[in-house]
């Protein structure tokens, strides 16, 4: 079993951003704590006596913590795993929050050093602001919390390293951050473009289909009807792309088709991988271009071309469109290399050792 994690470096705004995505911090919560040993026999509970299983410089981390911390996160264990992998996974699983876990002492010790801290009114203003960004109550976060094994204090001490572990960054590692305008180039021109080789025909494309109403039993004045209303939805939105909005947007609302979910990307067809209608609609076409609404055996559909022309390069997305989306991703790749190599660094100069 895999176990989500959220680091500090996904904080690459202000903390306050954290409240885009409410349910994955939870789940990071749960993830964070230490795997308890309620996995043992439940007669063994009263003999566990609580002792230290790591040590971190001068801090450590006893049984007590493990079970506290991974109370959670061990009854969706329980729930989820056969029992024949129980204990396997729940060794995997001990073993990785645990590192997780150090991680999070080692960063809170190079707050102390630096003098970095978080204040009340910092945590109870992240937690104000996760309800309202969320648009839900607070005694919708307390059911949330419960379902999850976890308390308010427990979430607002959650908030308070996020919110600790994101000023530490800002002060290690953000000042080191450089995106350049050739950078932001070179993405675009690796994740936004697409080179055409081969004479193919690159197609954008939007299908409305009927019969999905109409069965063997309709009537023919039914069916017929059915269709009709195929072709003048086709119609519609064909003299919409061709007064300019945007196709790839239309076609995610629209088209009746599984090409829908990319826009009506279709991407690279040669001439002989065209069916006859298709042939037909495009052929003529030159790049840039919609085609007429044609009947196809199953519906209405129309294309654009993007391409016909052996190498051209055909951009899918305007740079300033993308610009800024692509800034912030290249500042997402850069903190994370940075924090993870930070924290390899503080790791190297520390004393850890497991119990």
């Amino acid at each position: 079993m895999g176990i989500a994690t959220m680091p500090p470096y996904i904080m690459n705004h202000e903390y306050l951003t954290m409240n885009k995505r409410f349910t994955f911090l939870l789940s990071a919560f749960v993830a964070a704590g230490l795997i308890s040993v309620l996995y043992a026999p439940p007669f063994a509970f009263a003999q566990l006596v609580d002792r230290v299983v790591a040590i971190i410089n001068d801090d450590v981390i006893t049984m007590s913590e493990v079970s506290i911390a991974g109370k959670g996160f061990f009854k969706q264990i329980l729930a989820e795993t056969p029992p024949e992998q129980l204990e396997e996974t729940l060794r995997h699983a001990r073993e990785e929050v645990l590192n997780s876990l150090i991680d999070k002492k080692l960063i809170d010790q190079e707050a102390e050093k630096q003098g970095v801290t978080v204040s009340d009114d910092e945590i109870q203003a992240a937690a104000d602001n996760m309800l309202v960004k969320n648009n839900i109550t607070r005694i919708e976060l307390d059911n949330q919390l419960a379902h999850m094994g976890m308390n308010y204090d427990a979430y607002l001490d959650t908030l308070r390293n996020q919110i600790l572990q994101s000023k530490l960054v800002n002060y290690k590692i953000r000042s080191k951050l450089i995106i350049t305008e050739n950078m932001i180039l070179d993405y675009y021109d690796e994740h936004y473009t697409k080179h055409i080789s081969g004479g193919g025909y690159y197609l954008l494309q939007m299908g409305f289909t009927w019969g999905k109403k109409a069965s063997d039993t309709t009537s023919a004045p039914a069916q017929y009807a059915d269709k009709m209303d195929a072709k003048k939805r086709a119609e519609r939105i064909q003299k919409l792309v061709v007064n300019g909005q945007d196709f790839r947007t239309l076609a995610k609302k629209f088209s009746d088709l599984p090409s829908a979910a990319d826009g009506g990307d279709l991407g690279v067809f040669q001439e002989d991988e065209m069916a006859e209608y298709m042939k037909t609609a495009v052929l003529h076409l030159t790049p840039g271009q919609i085609s007429e609404v044609i009947e196809t055996p199953a519906g209405y559909q129309f294309f654009k071309l993007l391409s016909s022309q052996d190498g051209q390069i055909i951009v899918q997305d305007s740079f300033a469109s993308v610009k800024e989306e692509i800034r912030n991703n290249l500042y997402d790749q850069q903190l994370k290399e940075q924090f993870d190599g930070w924290v390899t660094t503080i790791k190297k100069e520390a004393y850890i050792k497991k119990l």
